[in-house]
């Protein structure tokens, strides 16, 4: 029986399916992502959505959707579904009788005595989608008919129907090529066997994505079909679709089909799950590997790299080699002491106060696994003091350290911290001033670059910074620490310290090098796990702040507000488990089991294989924000390994 169980009776509910998201990327920046009955909810969903070079990178969704249609005796049963304002049309998923997610998202259906199965499969470093249809049973004579539905626009924006869209095709072989817009490529659909293409160009108006309207934004689409291939297909007979940026020999689907197929990871278990979809935040491209922090609408941010690449790759496999080809990418793009948070090149923002600091925290669980400081120390020493003497000297104004050997980051009308919502221009937690997580990083960074120079003789290095780590801790207790709240403030400015209890205090715990006491430490972790603890994470706020939120959903405005004032986030139960163990060792090892086994049920609902960015802070905590998040992923995969090195 398949690990990844779905109610087969509650397929054809569309409060059940359209609930369920499938996502498969081809590592390579683009993806496929849709519910389990194939309706898009999301301007984020689609068949085939890669990066455009010639846009930036961005993503941009190309083939929206494929309807297939069976035909006998004159009759036409189509197996699609859209959803048109108060109506879904056609109703394919009441012929749904299935649906798998091992070894690639499967659909079956049943018309009558027409037996179908569908396979899904993205080809990995390729932009490549390929579907494979089976006839498992039939009885009178049939026909496929398959329409594509094209968008050709940005994840991030909608389509409409316009005069400029080129509505012309170009015959290739066992198919047709399609270039709605100049300056996209041509979109190669073909298919193994002989077919007929009936040209019936056309606009589809309104299509309307649900998830899109719960989050305030703008709904409805209009979607082009140039026409639709028609076929026969027998008894057992395979068919293979395929769409792609370029054209391939026709005669080669099925076996690549197979060759592909085979190589996908089990998905049999929790912990292959969570292995497979780390893997899929990995990308490459040309010569550069980086992570992407969520799907489907994030890119590459310079923190979730730091904070999620341990997990994602040392902890599956001890992948080093992985591992440092993130970091290498990431180095060269240092700039005055800090990395991009977001965007590239001209549009990259380098406005992350902690981004810096999590790239030393990366290295150490990079050091400790190669086990070869020598290499470490060649390869990133002079980058590391580079990030140090920028944060003292205060080369970027925004960040500098204080006489008290602190790190003071803020700047007008923008958050420097992990915190960064912004709602109306302002931010919702600036938190600017004395953070108390940044210096806890700081302290580490410190600490650990001295520890390599030590080690690797580096005496000038040693001489000169020293003093510093001691000048730190005899600041940073006296600066956080709440003794009417018996934890550390979450930051201190021209005012004081600000008292509300937030999670950040945990760094100061879990992290290799800190500058507080085993006593205060246990001090934090009993007021994290009487206020912020959850099942599904840690909330951002207490539920006794006026401030709380406990419900992350509705338009973007109320989300954002919610973002950091009481949803609960997965990625720091990580650093949670990590600190306990840290003082408790096997005592905390069921604890930490039944923290991360709960997530299991969470493989066969919202983002199916994955885990969710967020959860609400409020009971039942249920998932929102994107369907698979790096840094979710990969904190559980680091707590499972903690796990494992404890028993």
């Amino acid at each position: 029986m398949a690990y990844l169980k779905f109610n087969k009776s509650e397929l054809v509910n569309l409060e059940y399916s359209l609930a369920r998201e499938m996502l498969s990327t081809n590592r390579a920046g683009g993806y496929m992502s849709t519910t389990i009955v194939c309706c898009n909810t999301r301007k984020y969903h689609g068949l085939l959505i890669c990066p455009i070079e010639e846009f930036g990178g961005e993503n941009h969704v190309l083939l929206s959707s494929l309807d297939e249609t069976i035909i006998q005796h004159e009759q036409l049963f189509n197996l699609g579904i859209h959803k048109y304002p108060n109506v879904y049309e056609p109703r394919g998923h009441k012929y749904i009788i299935d649906f798998e997610y091992e070894p690639t998202p499967t659909i079956t259906y049943r018309v009558g005595g027409v037996v179908l199965r569908k396979e899904i499969l993205m080809i990995h470093n390729e932009a490549q989608l390929m579907i494979r249809y089976t006839l498992m049973d039939v009885h009178s004579p049939t026909k496929i008919r398959l329409r594509p539905f094209l968008a050709y626009r940005n994840i991030h924006k909608l389509s409409r129907a316009n005069m400029y869209a080129d509505t012309h095709y170009k015959v290739v072989e066992n198919g047709i090529s399609s270039k709605l817009y100049n300056g996209y490529p041509s979109l190669y659909m073909q298919i193994n066997k002989k077919n007929e293409f009936i040209a019936n160009p056309d606009w589809y108006y309104n299509i309307e994505y649900t998830e899109e309207l719960k989050r305030g934004y703008d709904f409805q689409e209009d979607l082009f079909t140039p026409g639709y291939f028609e076929m026969p297909i027998k008894k057992s007979e395979s068919i293979v679709f395929t769409a792609s940026l370029k054209e391939h020999p026709a005669n080669t689907l099925s076996r690549k089909f197979e060759k592909e197929l085979l190589s996908r990871p089990p998905k049999d278990s929790f912990l292959n799950c969570l292995r497979n979809s780390a893997s899929q935040f990995i990308i490459h491209r040309g010569h550069n590997t980086e992570v992407v922090a969520g799907y489907p609408w994030f890119g590459r941010w310079g923190r979730d790299t730091f904070i999620a690449l341990p997990g994602l790759t040392l902890a599956v496999d001890d992948d080093v080699k992985t591992c440092k080809a993130v970091l290498d990418t990431m180095s060269h793009e240092l700039k005055g002491g800090l990395f991009p948070n977001i965007g590239r090149k001209d549009q990259a923002a380098y406005n992350s106060a902690d981004a810096p600091l999590w790239y030393f925290w990366a290295i150490q669980q990079y050091a400790a696994v190669l086990d070869d400081n020598a290499s470490v120390w060649k390869d990133y020493g002079k980058k590391m003091k580079s990030i140090l003497k920028a944060y003292r000297d205060g080369e970027n104004s925004s960040i500098s350290m204080h006489e008290n050997g602190l790190i003071w980051a803020g700047e007008t009308g923008k958050a420097l911290t992990w915190m960064d919502a912004v709602v109306a221009g302002k931010p919702v937690t600036q938190r600017a001033g004395y953070a108390v997580e940044i210096n806890a990083l700081w302290y580490n960074a410190v600490c650990y670059t001295l520890e390599l120079a030590k080690e690797q003789g580096d005496t000038k290095f040693v001489k000169a910074w020293k003093d510093i780590p001691a000048f730190i801790e005899e600041n940073y207790y006296p600066t956080f620490w709440c003794e009417d709240r018996q934890c550390l403030a979450d930051y201190v400015d021209e005012a004081g310290q600000n008292i509300f209890v937030r999670p950040n205090q945990l760094m100061a715990v879990s992290l290799p090098f800190s500058p507080i006491t085993d006593d205060i430490k246990e001090k934090i972790l009993d007021k994290v796990a009487q206020d912020l603890l959850t099942m599904k994470g840690i909330r951002s706020l207490s539920p006794r702040n006026p401030l709380y939120q406990g419900v992350y959903e509705s338009n973007q405005e109320t989300r954002d507000n919610a973002y950091h004032q009481g949803t609960a986030w997965v990625w720091l139960l990580g650093h949670y488990v990590e600190a306990n163990f840290k003082l408790h060792g096997k005592a905390f090892l069921n604890k930490a089991k039944m923290l991360v086994n709960d997530f299991e049920e969470d493989m066969t609902m919202s983002g199916i294989c994955s885990i969710s960015e967020v959860y609400d802070g409020d009971p039942p905590h249920n998932s929102g924000g994107c369907i698979s998040q790096a840094w979710s992923v990969s904190e559980l995969l680091r707590i499972m390994r903690m796990i494992a090195d404890h028993e």
